[in-house]
């Protein structure tokens, strides 16, 4: 079985505890507890006939790069960078989080979760933010944890982009 580290990054209280914990777990709570450096889960996926072993980084909220421990990333073999669509200062924050995490581990894949579909009435980032962040070859999904739209997509995709590179 071939294992992969996966990271999640992206600003406090974007939803990236709740996107692992419904991929893995299947559950969601409105309960907000502030990850504090490191949280490691695991699940076994299966993409075509490989039986794959993601081993899934969720790194503590950071609104800046500054503060960012990049030393988790080490290693890492794709990445999610979550955003809160509720909150468009999330989004310029997860951009500079990528890029940054691009210079230090290379051109591994990567995905921009757009989180919180499930209050598309209330997102701040538009359809226009996504459309041009397309047109600079980035992938983005929109991403609910409450709902899990989109959730297993996501780790899909992220998953057979890594098997590719093997």
């Amino acid at each position: 079985m071939i294992s992969k580290k996966i990271c999640m990054i992206g600003a406090f209280c974007v939803g990236k505890t709740a996107l692992v914990q419904r991929f893995v777990y299947s559950l969601f709570s409105d309960r907000y507890l502030s990850t504090l450096g490191v949280k490691i889960s695991k699940k076994i996926m299966q993409v075509e006939d490989q039986e794959v072993n993601l081993v899934l980084w969720d790194l503590e909220g950071k609104d800046d790069y500054a503060g960012v421990n990049f030393s988790y990333l080490r290693g890492a073999m794709g990445f999610f960078v979550v955003a809160d669509g509720t909150r468009l200062e999330t989004l310029e924050a997860a951009l500079n989080l990528r890029a940054r995490s691009l210079e230090l581990i290379g051109n591994v894949p990567n995905i921009l979760l757009v989180n919180k579909a499930d209050l598309a009435e209330e997102w701040e980032v538009t359809e226009a933010h996504l459309e041009e962040i397309r047109k600079q070859g980035i992938s983005v999904l929109c991403t609910s944890a409450k709902t899990g739209e989109a959730v297993d997509d996501a780790f899909q995709s992220l998953t057979s982009a890594m098997l590719e590179g093997v």
